[in-house]
């Protein structure tokens, strides 16, 4: 019911499945593990010996045959602090090597709502004012936590950034209250302009995405990353233009 639960944060598939099973059943031997867990008998000692190195299970030795039993699933909370805190030690060094030596030309692909997130990160990351063209304000897609929102434009409001945006025109009538939240200055692209792509530009990164809907970035949206800094001077160029062009 829970290894789902217990593989994203870090169990393997029989680990999870075994150490459910001990939290349901209590003391237990190797052969009654393999039944409830259907896990086959030559797996289990492997993945019980896993199990008791992370601190979750324990054995009862026996004469017969040795018990094993599930530890607190409160370890499971220590487990996570535990990894959490080694990757705090090594992230300063991390940034360190992602940061030194930034690509100056590249492409690749983001996918779904966490690829999606990244790409906020990103903006926060470089850190230059941006350019939105035919945005639909997907900050806003279901799945994007409020927390990671906030945060992301407490961030922005602290280096003191720009948005230049050029709204789909659907947008002033399905979504208008992004017009506020998102902030800066906007315009809205003429009626019949209206299509499933967006195009933003900040940095040496030109971003676009497609099928994406008004205030919905959907779950396994697609976004294609291209860094040059010849190719964003020519759309941040093209934006303008067409900013131009439009009423105030």
């Amino acid at each position: 019911m829970y290894s789902e639960i217990l593989q994203e944060i870090g169990l393997s598939p029989n680990e999870a499945k075994i150490y459910e099973t001990l939290l349901s059943t209590g003391e237990t031997s190797a052969t009654t593990i393999s039944l409830h867990a259907n896990v086959p008998r030559r797996n289990v000692y492997d993945t019980l010996n896993r199990l008791i190195k992370k601190g979750l299970v324990f054995r009862i030795f026996h004469t017969k045959e040795h018990i094993f039993q599930a530890v607190n699933p409160d370890k499971l909370l220590e487990v996570l602090k535990e990894k959490e805190k080694k990757l705090t030690d090594v992230l300063p060094i991390l940034h360190d090597l992602y940061e030194q030596d930034p690509p100056t030309e590249a492409a690749y692909i983001y996918k779904g709502i966490e690829g999606y997130k990244n790409y906020m990160r990103d903006m926060v990351r470089v850190g230059e004012d941006t350019y939105f063209l035919g945005a639909k304000g997907l900050w806003f897609t279901p799945g994007i936590e409020d927390i990671f929102l906030k945060e992301f434009q407490k961030t922005m409001q602290k280096k003191n950034l720009t948005y230049k945006t050029l709204y789909d025109p659907r947008v002033k009538i399905e979504l208008p209250q992004v017009l506020d939240q998102v902030g800066g200055t906007y315009k809205f692209l003429p009626e019949g302009c209206a299509t499933p792509g967006v195009v933003d530009v900040f940095g040496d990164y030109v971003v676009t995405f497609t099928s994406a809907g008004v205030g919905n970035f959907g779950e396994d949206g697609t976004i294609f990353v291209m860094i040059h800094p010849k190719l964003a001077e020519t759309y941040r160029i093209w934006f303008q233009m067409i900013w131009d062009l439009l009423p105030e």
